[in-house]
């Protein structure tokens, strides 16, 4: 697995730099974004890790953030910054699946801590959920046909036992089968197999 980054969302800039060079000195990758659009226009590519916001932000707010990223099945945990006067809103988040919010300004060795702690949290059960997350979007692509005809693959169908339940001809079925391994970004019937498991486990 690649190293973790954490992904630090805030309109300022120099608390931005601030946090990035703080985690740089532990030796942790970090990645900014000026804004919560900008980390969810990413969403589908955030490197494994963890998230920082701070709660106050023009816009879209770290707490709809996150429960924007909840919805959307994002499964990195996150922390948030809040000043004194945001400490309902960070319980707010809290409920909404936030594992740690520090009040600005923050002690640096209980921001590392608290980021050291999201890390280990997005170890295997989050690379699952975001695996699985990955390959329903995915799925999503297919077009109705592409998506019986990929059942039908994995349920074991040859092309022939496919084209006869689905009612269309062997070619056809072939032509989809391509198409569905295309947009899978799948190499091999097990692989297309493999993730159709990890769907039904989701």
């Amino acid at each position: 697995m690649t190293e973790p980054v954490v992904h630090v969302v805030d309109d300022d800039g120099p608390m931005r730099d601030s946090v990035a060079f703080l985690l740089a000195a532990e030796g942790i990758a970090t990645r900014a974004y000026e804004s919560a659009g900008a980390l969810l226009d990413r969403r589908g590519e955030l490197e494994f890790g963890c998230i920082i916001t701070d709660i106050r932000m023009p816009g879209m707010n770290g707490l709809e953030m996150v429960r924007e990223l909840k919805r959307l099945g994002v499964p990195h945990p996150v922390i948030v910054l809040t000043g004194h006067a945001d400490v309902s809103l960070a319980v707010q988040a809290m409920k909404a699946g936030v594992v740690e919010f520090l009040e600005k300004p923050f002690d640096h060795e209980a921001l590392v801590r608290a980021v050291r702690m999201g890390l280990s949290l997005s170890g295997s059960d989050a690379s699952r959920k975001r695996e699985q997350a990955e390959i329903a979007a995915r799925v999503s692509q297919l077009t109705g046909r592409e998506r019986d005809v990929f059942e039908a693959i994995v349920a074991g169908d040859s092309n022939k036992a496919a084209a006869i339940r689905l009612g269309i001809s062997p070619r056809t079925v072939e032509i989809y089968r391509a198409n569905v391994m295309t947009k899978m970004n799948a190499n091999t019937l097990s692989e297309l197999v493999r993730m159709a498991l990890q769907l039904e486990q989701h």
